[in-house]
């Protein structure tokens, strides 16, 4: 089966054709370069409908077959720019229904994970997909891409392109901004992860006024790079450490970035993972991908009705069934001394005064300059460490602290013995957690990585550990991404079973008001420019 696939979503333009066998047998495309300001939906529209035309001829001529041996036609369907998505959506219907052909339009962004995969070889990967539209955490879990993280206001690519923009620097902001960083030194600019996600608005914001008093450029570009992709590495190192997966992949047009792959691929080697990265060519926006995952969708689910080919703006990569994954998993083998080695720290046996102890040892973190590593781990221990003793005045049980040792960034604790609450949820359980997140809150502590490992059963009783990324905050808003953290990793234990047990949660929690913000922060996170 031969399938020909149009992509649009944004400034660039593709067709491609790839057959069942994987063989890529045409790529063309084009991409818009705007002459000022970002991606205007209506231009990209128009520079679609200009060479769509032209660029399905042209992949019909290079891979030497005729119409007439295409049996698929395969769109974007979503997410994207609106019209650029429609101009889409009316080239595919108006080519399969001249030719006689079936059509099926499908996620853009599962289409870069899935030509990744064939590109590489990689079989069950955590993904950092990352573009000018898109910055997600992908893994699959329970029948589905799972997104394990995603920024919570603008992409990493609109990040760069947005302060090229507005430094003079020009579109896209990425390559000059990567050339320059080269002579750079770094300067303090804002980290922000919180849980899974990651925010880059402020970071931005920063980048920009540092310019303006009169910075060098290079050494913002340097130190927006490198703040930037270490809060990518490390909620993908965060993924990986949760599902214990023993493959790393990057993927999206931000791929193209040198310093990043370097970075994700230290990451992963720390972790004893496989790191992959596909051709450059397959990493940005393709006609090829949307080809490839159209014969998958395809031959699990058929064509679809020419009624259901409408564009799905805000088209999550976590909508779409995948049932053509074997999820049989090879896992991270752990060294002996190791309880557990997690995107923070190494947890080690330990003992204090003849009681039963751990070391939580966070080590340094190659793939980050010492600049910033220095200073994340440093701040993450004292803080810790302060928010332990707090939690218990709030009445929630957390390890007993011994000893901080702020030179080797390391906290001795009291070991916490009974099991995971991952492998014991049930709905009463869920609803303790809620009343118990409901304390913490109430004395404004944001535990900042709620997981479903991060909550132990011991003799009947909930204990909280890993404040690893704790903070204070009155903010509403970060009580709700608490929550959220929480709700991603239920899901990843049982997507069916998540719902029910997250509405035990809330109703635990007993503020109805947080759900308007949930509401408000899941509606973010989606295809901007």
């Amino acid at each position: 089966m031969i399938s020909l696939g149009i992509e649009g979503t944004a400034e660039k333009t593709g067709v491609g054709i790839v057959d069942s066998e994987g063989n890529i047998l045409a790529m063309a495309g084009k991409q818009l370069f705007p002459e000022e300001g970002g991606i205007h939906p209506r231009i990209a529209a128009e520079h679609h409908a200009e060479w769509i035309p032209k660029l399905i001829p042209q992949a019909i001529e290079e891979s030497g077959l005729s119409y007439d041996d295409i049996d698929l036609i395969s769109f974007s369907q979503g997410p994207g720019l609106g019209p650029a998505l429609r101009i889409v959506a009316t080239s595919a219907r108006s080519l399969a229904l001249s030719l006689k052909k079936p059509i099926i339009g499908v996620n853009h962004c599962i289409g870069h994970v899935e030509v990744g995969k064939l590109d590489t070889g990689a079989v069950n990967p955590v993904s950092l997909y990352v573009s000018g539209g898109n910055s997600q955490v992908i893994a699959y879990e329970s029948g589905r891409y799972r997104i394990f993280g995603e920024t919570l206001d603008i992409a990493v690519g609109n990040c760069l392109d947005h302060f090229g923009r507005e430094t003079g620097l020009g579109h896209p902001g990425g390559p000059v901004i990567e050339k320059l960083a080269k002579q750079g030194s770094y300067v303090d600019l804002p980290y922000v992860v919180k849980g899974m996600d990651f925010s880059f608005s402020g970071l931005l914001s920063a980048a920009i006024r540092e310019v303006e008093k009169g910075t060098p450029i290079e050494d913002v570009c340097f130190s927006l790079q490198e703040t930037a992709f270490s809060m990518l590495v490390e909620v993908t190192e965060r993924a990986l450490s949760h599902t214990q997966k023993d493959e790393v992949m990057l993927c999206g047009g931000v791929s193209a970035n040198s310093r990043l792959r370097e970075m994700l691929k230290t990451m992963s080697e720390e972790h004893g993972a496989k790191f992959y990265m596909p051709e450059m060519k397959l990493c940005g926006d393709n006609g090829v991908m949307i080809a490839w995952l159209g014969l998958l969708m395809c031959k699990q689910f058929g064509p679809m009705d020419l009624a259901d080919t409408g564009i799905i703006q805000k088209f999550r990569t976590d909508e779409v069934d995948i049932p053509w994954i074997d999820n049989t998993k090879t896992y991270l083998t752990l060294p002996d001394e190791l309880i557990a080695k997690g995107a923070e720290s190494n947890i080690v046996k330990s003992d204090y005064l003849g009681e039963k102890a751990v070391i939580k040892d966070r080590i340094p973190k190659s793939y980050r300059i010492p600049e910033i590593d220095s200073k994340i781990r440093k701040a993450r221990t004292k803080e810790e460490a302060k928010l332990l003793s707090d939690a218990k005045r709030a009445g929630v049980k957390t390890p007993v602290l011994y000893d901080v040792d702020l030179n080797r960034k390391a906290i001795v604790m009291e070991e916490i013995g009974g099991v995971m609450v991952k492998d014991v949820i049930d709905e009463d359980l869920a609803f303790k957690i809620g009343q118990e997140i409901s304390k913490l809150h109430s004395y404004d502590i944001i535990h900042g990585d709620i997981t479903s490992s991060n909550i132990m059963l011991q003799d009947g009783n909930l204990v909280f550990i890993d404040f690893g990324l704790g903070r204070y905050s009155q903010l509403k808003e970060d009580k709700a991404v608490d929550l959220l953290v929480l709700k991603k990793s239920l899901q990843s234990i049982d997507y069916n079973l998540a719902v029910k047990y997250f509405d035990c949660v809330l109703n635990g929690y007993g503020d109805k008001s947080i759900l308007n913000t949930i509401s408000d922060i899941e509606s973010r996170g989606r295809y901007t420019h």
